[in-house]
């Protein structure tokens, strides 16, 4: 690698930091926590029903079951989320927003998507750089 690739590298880094930042702020802004945003997206976002086990979630967050269970746990009790046993195994436990977290997600993504317009083509084009790089094509 050349000078140049790490200064893309740092310069695609330091702009998914600044959308970090930028997510953070605005979860807090909504009386959230980043990973409770980052939940009730998982949770919206997740494929199939607007439900997800559990287990699912904490994989999908890349967090250990009893921190999911832990998150879901605080959500419920914001009035976010709630739970639903299932009803071919009692023992797997779905979540699935409620109208306020549906709400809160809507307000949430909505600033996300208008964030991502703006330093969306940015990430795209240092992305772009470092894979035609890696590619051999530049």
């Amino acid at each position: 690698m050349i000078k140049q690739d790490y200064e893309t590298l740092a310069a695609f880094r330091y702009e998914l930091r600044k959308f970090l930042h930028f997510s953070e702020a605005a979860a807090d802004a909504c009386d959230l926590t980043p990973q409770q945003y980052q939940a009730i997206l998982a949770i919206e976002g997740f494929p199939g029903p607007n439900r997800v086990s559990i287990g699912d979630l904490a994989e999908q967050l890349q967090i250990a079951s009893h921190s999911a269970v832990g998150l879901v746990d605080r959500l419920q009790s914001c009035g976010l989320i709630e739970r639903q046993s299932s009803l071919e195994d009692r023992r797997r436990v779905y979540v699935q927003l409620t109208k306020r977290g549906r709400a809160k997600l809507e307000q949430l993504a909505g600033a996300h998507h208008k964030e991502l317009q703006t330093v969306g083509p940015l990430l795209v084009a240092l992305l772009k750089t470092v894979t035609d790089k890696k590619s051999g094509s530049r």
